[in-house]
């Protein structure tokens, strides 16, 4: 087993990709795996993919994780002693028009890395799980400890296959860790996710659909905080865990608009204000005091910088 390789399921997705591309700064052999499904734009991940592929240090690996056989083959090759389970089936809405992908994606697929992770003994599980398992509560912000409340397929297996990682690495020498990803954003980012959908509509001039006329709350995640926690826990003595990831500060849609529509003196498109829509989440706020508690001392990137961030390298590479 090489102690410096680390598997990492969808390392083409917005998540993976900088994950990747951050533990290779840091001297880490990372094998990635990813099926490049066309739920989003296969042209971006393999955009993504190819600033990976120039990288010494990383290895790729076409694969859907539900092919037992070529993925045990993977393990048998490199010999991961870390696997970061990000691989799965994003998307709220699509999860209510093909409830069948995700449990295939996200349970079924979760199942075989785990039993697969287990049979080779590795020494670290890492799995990414999303806020969206907490739904919506009373009390804010959400502590780890609250009562999962979850409002769609999507939601309902990320916490599905949170308790297949429980189940499957207890009373084992495998430490795992579970993290709850709260809207993450940055560079790169997903097309289908509304930062990055409002700027390619600014692109296109065409009107943007603000849901639940632009009143939602979102705790914004900066993806360079991210991969820096998940580095840190893949380095630190972490074990049989669940985090949130989240930077404790969220905003209304419609600040974030006015900050976004500020870098665009151009500004041409026409916002139109739409209802509720079935399965959001009206706030997302989570605690990130026990994870600060266990890394340690953390400053998470302010969502002005962030925004800027994204919106430059936007400019630069027209995604």
């Amino acid at each position: 087993m090489s102690k410096n390789t680390i598997l990492v399921t969808g390392s083409s997705g917005f998540i993976g990709f900088h994950l990747s591309n951050y533990l290779i700064s840091k001297k880490f052999k990372i094998v990635g795996v990813d099926s490049l499904n066309s739920y989003y734009s296969v042209k971006i991940k393999k955009k993504r993919l190819s600033i990976l592929k120039k990288k010494k240090n990383f290895s790729f690996n076409k694969l859907n994780l539900r092919n037992k056989k070529s993925l045990e083959n993977i393990f048998i090759k490199y010999r991961p002693s870390v696997v970061i389970h990000l691989a799965g089936q994003p998307g709220v809405l699509y999860s209510f028009k093909n409830p069948k992908s995700y449990f295939i994606n996200n349970v079924e697929a979760t199942k075989v890395i785990c039993d697969i992770s287990k049979k080779y003994r590795i020494k670290k599980f890492i799995f990414g799980s999303s806020s969206s398992i907490y739904g919506d509560q009373k009390k804010y912000p959400i502590k780890e400890n609250f009562k999962p409340n979850p409002k769609n397929p999507y939601a309902k297996t990320k916490l599905m296959s949170e308790k297949l990682v429980l189940k499957k690495f207890k009373n084992t020498n495998i430490n795992f860790l579970i993290f709850r990803f709260f809207t993450v954003y940055g560079p790169f980012g997903r097309p289908d996710m509304f930062i990055h959908k409002f700027l390619n509509k600014i692109k296109t001039k065409e009107s943007i659909k603000l849901h639940n006329h632009g009143l939602n709350y979102r705790d914004f995640t900066f993806v360079g905080d991210v991969v820096k926690i998940i580095h840190l826990s893949v380095i630190k003595k972490l074990s049989n865990k669940i985090f949130n990831i989240c930077r404790s500060k969220p905003i209304v849609t419609n600040q974030l608009v006015k900050m976004i529509i500020k870098k665009f003196p151009n500004y041409m498109s026409k916002i139109i204000n739409k209802g509720f829509v079935k399965g959001e989440m009206l706030k997302t706020h989570g605690s990130n005091k026990l994870l600060l508690k266990h890394i340690g001392r953390l400053s998470f990137t302010d969502i002005k910088v962030g925004i800027n961030i994204t919106i430059r390298e936007f400019k630069k590479n027209n995604f």
